[in-house]
């Protein structure tokens, strides 16, 4: 049996999952999993490793690059970590195929006329993915993302990421330009008026420089990356069908983070976090962001808003974002729309837009 007939059996056993709630099953009930409360408590260099008592948790790194021709780039290194059954370590690790835990990874390269993707799925026992802590790294198969950082410095500020699938692949090096921040209340991240939230922070700092390969032919690039980490047991409502996430590099060197996540009834309320360029952070409730959709592209059968304007009228911000390509189309298990963008407006700048859940 494939690795991905195994992934879709066992996804099948996942609480909830027969009536998948919210995107990928993130809404179902999530009984005898961890729970995320508060205080967050985040402390590093243990939350850059797995969290093995919750359901779901994932590193992923997006990069908006500019090749020595001139032209824009993206790149997307992305692993989660899913249980299939609460229990702590020792239980749900196991051993070989007997594992409670699934990996899933995905990968990403986008150019202005083509996007590239790739797929890859493992169970915790058997040795072809996980996650360390000392020495950082997370892997699956030859997918890597390994700190590179010099003793006593964090894992996170230097990295090295390597990915490879059908006509594409890509080395890159990334050191860290300022601190790790956390969202919300000091790393809880609140997701919905029910109490749904996820333990969230980010390396918004990454400068990047390595190479691209398209079709065999190799570009030198440059440019900013971005390194999310989170983990939670529900990190939906079960009225919640999606969300739409942005991460956004503005000149000067301020960060914007933004996502709304989309109600079934109601509003659809956004949050995110300011990020000045000294690394302050200032978190952004219900009322303080609006997202409203500008422009829509035909994409894998669905029609989905590509372009955006974001306003912060507590910051005086307004800003209007495009696509490097609107086809940039994840088409995997749980597929989803994810890319590079450029916003212009009050300031100009680039980073990564997230779609999920468009039928």
């Amino acid at each position: 049996m494939s690795a991905r007939a195994v992934l879709l059996l066992l996804l099948a056993l996942l609480p909830g999952a027969a009536g998948a709630q919210g995107y990928g099953g993130l809404g179902s009930a999530a009984e005898g999993f961890a729970e995320v409360t508060r205080p967050a408590d985040l402390r590093f260099p243990r939350d850059h490793g797995a969290h093995p008592g919750f359901r779901i948790e994932w590193w992923y790194l997006t990069a908006a690059l500019t090749g020595a021709d001139g032209r824009d780039y993206g790149v997307q290194w992305t692993l989660f970590r899913l249980a299939t059954e609460p229990g702590d370590a020792a239980e749900v690790e196991g051993t070989d195929w007997a594992s409670g835990i699934l990996w899933m990874g995905h990968a990403g390269l986008t150019t202005p006329e083509r996007h590239f993707s790739d797929e890859r799925f493992a169970r915790g026992g058997t040795g072809q993915a996980g996650v360390t802590t000392a020495p950082f790294a997370a892997r699956i198969d030859d997918w890597a993302l390994e700190s590179r950082a010099p003793p006593g410095a964090d894992p996170l500020d230097a990295l090295a990421i390597r990915a490879r699938g059908p006509g594409f692949a890509y080395a890159l090096d990334a050191v860290a330009e300022g601190p790790l921040v956390r969202h919300g209340e000091d790393g809880f991240s609140l997701k919905a008026a029910a109490g749904q939230a996820s333990y969230y922070y980010s390396q918004p700092f990454l400068r990047v420089e390595g190479s691209i390969e398209i079709d065999g032919a190799e570009v030198a690039v440059t440019g900013d990356a971005w390194l999310d980490r989170e983990w939670s047991s529900q990190a939906m409502s079960p009225d919640q069908t999606g969300w739409d996430w942005f991460s956004l590099r503005l000149d000067g060197g301020d960060r914007l983070m933004a996502y709304r996540l989309r109600e079934t009834e109601g509003p659809s309320h956004a949050f995110g976090t300011w990020i000045a360029a000294d690394g302050t952070a200032l978190p952004l409730g219900p009322g303080e962001v609006d997202m409203t959709p500008l422009g829509w592209e035909e994409v894998a059968g669905r029609r989905m808003p590509v372009a955006w304007r974001l306003e912060v009228p507590r910051l005086g911000i307004a800003l209007e974002t495009e696509p490097l390509n609107p086809q940039s189309w994840m088409a995997g298990l749980f597929p989803y729309w994810e890319g590079p963008i450029r916003a212009s407006g009050d300031r100009s700048g680039r980073g990564y837009l997230e779609m999920t859940g468009y039928e």
